[in-house]
């Protein structure tokens, strides 16, 4: 019986993990060679000149600044002035035979976004490697973590190494697979969980991404993967969630946790499941997110013994919380992702009617979306954005990530969103951008490389002409509105360079590139954005496909 069980929970769990994320056979069109003119560099030196450092450290701005780069490391970082006032040729780092310099005075500059949730496009969504990479480099994204290696860990870690090598335009990538991804069966005990671990690093894999197992099987995989030094990342499913909640599954040795899933329940006090309706469905994402939308409010309520008493355990464990604010927007207010002014020149076709109502495709459930259950989402997000405040407050570490290409969530554009969120949420905008790098860093186990602007670091950073702690929305790809003193709108921002690994890139020509793709793809299929029950328009005589 208890193997029957075994093989049920591992069939489910299997079922739930390939209706999340892409399938292994179901890979995207790999990213082209980098070709000539995009980026520069890796240079021998180059020199930044004249920015306002913005730091991961919880440092005030400071600048005017130069930073040379050596190859792909930071040479120096040297202050070489004062606001408002000449600088002084003889004070700056002189440049020397070879030296790349960029003129960035005025500008301000921050260590590169992490991205802590990025699946690389998907085929269901039509969206493939280029398109998404240069989404995310064009915002700022020079790292990303795939959590789920949809498209096999064989092709993702491939790109990972061309990434490293700088051969694609794309982030860095770190690979966490699916736990039982490539197994022949279903994984059903402790001695199998853990040669599939020991296999996965061999393999190269960077960690794990878990959706739930039976407990068992969970604490020996966590266990045998942190004896191997990785890193671990987990939804934790509904399926499995009333076994193995957050706090249980930061005792085994998770490192990482998504979304909020877990947390709710290891806060339960007056029950033991979550408040299932008799006619719930998991597979019907309509009863699944609807009842989502009602968890934290069945949580113990802020302030009391076991809200604190979790919270305090989850820091004292090192567990890191990567929240996700963004990709759940659309439940607490549908028309505002939905209508996003991004999604016109930005969003593929395929892309667009993934997004929208049906009953297969993950994500994509607004069968009868209304205001009952945008009201509930708004309650829970208050809540759920208290846990993460207080959390961070408290010394808990917290990350940003975007969980892109479902639910009207673009990616880059996305993340820009978790940013708002975050600071919806009560963090200070250098708090923001601290959990932006930082705090990503640390929870790859990579901050002696990457996450801040320091001597001796690799060379990601993102360069923009408006200061983003004024205002966040002027990361944006499409920029912020802005009216003039001579009364004239004007769109300010966006991104202009994106220096990953010493490579420099025009932000806004990668974005450039997704335009052209997407006005390509919808040119070839004569397609132009309607919103959902609103049939498309005709096509005039003459027009259409050859």
């Amino acid at each position: 019986m208890r193997r029957l069980r075994l093989l049920l929970s591992a069939t489910l769990i299997m079922h739930c993990t390939l209706s999340i994320v892409h399938s292994s056979n179901a890979q995207v069109e790999k990213a082209p060679a980098r070709k000539a003119g995009e980026g520069g560099g890796p240079y021998d030196r180059l020199i930044v000149r004249g920015v306002t450092l913005i730091n991961s450290t919880g440092a005030p701005p400071i600048g005017p600044v130069d930073i040379v780069v050596e190859k792909n490391r930071i040479a120096q970082i040297r202050q070489v002035g004062y606001p408002g006032v000449a600088i002084d040729p003889k004070s700056r780092p002189q440049a020397t035979a070879g030296t790349h310099e960029l003129n960035c005075e005025g500008m301000y500059l921050m260590p590169g976004f992490i991205d802590m949730h990025g699946h690389i496009g998907g085929k269901d969504q039509g969206a493939n490697a280029d398109y998404v990479f240069k989404l995310w480099l064009g915002h700022g994204i020079t790292t990303i973590r795939d959590p789920s290696a949809g498209n096999g860990l064989d092709w993702v870690l491939e790109h990972r190494a061309r990434s490293d090598r700088n051969e694609i335009v794309a982030p860095r990538i770190k690979a966490y697979t699916v736990f039982g991804q490539g197994s022949k069966e279903p994984i059903t005990t402790p001695e199998q969980a853990r040669a599939w671990v020991r296999l996965n690093a061999q393999k190269g894999a960077d960690g794990i991404k878990f959706f739930g197992a039976e407990p068992n099987v969970f604490r020996a995989a966590l266990d045998e993967n942190k004896k191997l030094g990785l890193r671990s990342a987990c939804h934790h499913a509904q399926l499995e969630v009333a076994r193995m909640n957050a706090l249980a599954t930061a005792k085994a040795g998770l490192t990482t946790m998504e979304h909020w899933y877990g947390l709710p329940e290891s806060l339960f006090a007056d029950r033991t499941v979550q408040d299932y309706p008799a006619t719930y469905n998991y597979n019907n994402e309509q009863d699944r997110f609807t009842e989502a939308g009602n968890l934290w409010q069945q949580a113990a309520k802020p302030g009391t013994d076991r809200w604190n008493k979790v919270m305090d355990e989850l820091i004292a464990l090192d567990f890191t919380l990567d929240p996700t604010f963004n990709i759940y927007e659309a439940n607490r207010e549908l028309m505002l992702a939905r209508r996003a002014e991004w999604h016109d020149d930005y969003t593929l076709p395929s892309l667009w009617r993934f997004y929208g109502p049906s009953r297969i495709s993950h994500g994509s459930y607004w069968h009868n979306w209304g205001t009952e259950q945008e009201v509930a989402w708004k309650k829970n997000y208050q809540l759920w954005m208290q846990f993460i405040n207080e959390y961070k407050n408290r010394g808990g570490r917290v990350t940003t990530g975007s969980d892109s290409g479902f639910i009207y969530q673009l990616y880059g554009f996305a993340y820009i969103r978790e940013l708002e969120l975050l600071r919806e949420a009560g963090f200070h905008p250098l708090e923001v951008v601290r959990a932006a790098t930082i705090k990503g860093a640390e929870a790859l186990g990579m901050a002696d490389q990457i996450g801040s602007v320091e001597v001796g670091k690799l060379a990601d950073f993102v360069i923009v002409k408006e200061n983003p702690l004024v205002n966040l929305k002027t990361l944006y790809g499409t920029g912020a509105i802005h009216l003039n003193d001579k009364n004239e709108v004007e769109r300010v921002g966006g991104v202009t360079y994106t220096v990953k690994d010493g490579v420099v890139y025009d932000a806004k020509k990668l974005l450039a590139d997704v335009r052209a793709l997407v006005a390509e793809a919808k040119k070839k299929e004569n397609f132009e954005i309607t919103q959902p029950g609103i049939p498309q328009k005709p096509a005039k005589v003459g027009e259409g496909k050859n």
